[in-house]
């Protein structure tokens, strides 16, 4: 599931940006690809040590492929070389922070992967634009830090329920 999700993340982006051409980067950017980046560093931490580089590929690959065919024409080769080598990067920075923390790990690796995605696809789509590039480059990585907040939250509250019902459902069987 967290698989296709990250997939429909960067179709969503593609076909805005197709529609809507240069002047909704920066909303892609920190709404889709903040999120993406997020998303496949979770996926990077969940198959870790179960296949990481491979499963790592595949999705790179997929991403690729569905990104190419939802993208129309600039749009779909800029998304495809920027997946591609942003994923590489990024999967790369992800395992040299792994002994870190998952905050680290994540936020790390965005700053690096991000300048390559933005620097690929707004080049190759639009032209170099020195000025885009970097300001898309600090919208993903500030986008990817919020992401990485509001996910991580969410996931310390749904820990935090699950352990509250776990310690009720005990309360309740001693109290029998």
């Amino acid at each position: 599931m967290q698989v296709l999700i990250y997939l429909v993340a960067i179709v969503a982006a593609n076909l805005t940006i197709s529609h809507f051409g240069p002047s909704a980067t920066m909303c892609v950017a920190f709404i889709f690809i903040g999120f993406d980046m997020y998303m496949r560093d979770h996926l990077h931490e969940k198959w870790h040590g179960k296949g990481l580089w491979v499963k790592m590929l595949g999705l790179i690959v997929v991403g690729s492929i569905v990104s190419a065919i939802f993208g129309t024409g600039r749009i779909a080769l800029a998304s495809f070389l920027a997946f591609l080598l942003s994923g590489l990067v990024d999967a790369i920075a992800y395992q040299l922070l792994y002994d870190k923390s998952r905050a680290v790990k994540v936020n790390g690796s965005n700053i690096v992967s991000a300048l390559v995605d933005s620097g690929v696809f707004l080049t190759v789509a639009f032209g170099f634009m020195p000025v885009m590039i970097l300001m898309q480059w600090g919208v993903k990585v500030v986008g990817g830090y919020v992401w990485s907040v509001v996910i991580s939250k969410k996931r310390r509250m749904v820990l935090r329920d699950e352990n509250m019902g776990n310690v009720q459902g005990v309360n309740r069987k001693s109290k029998c």
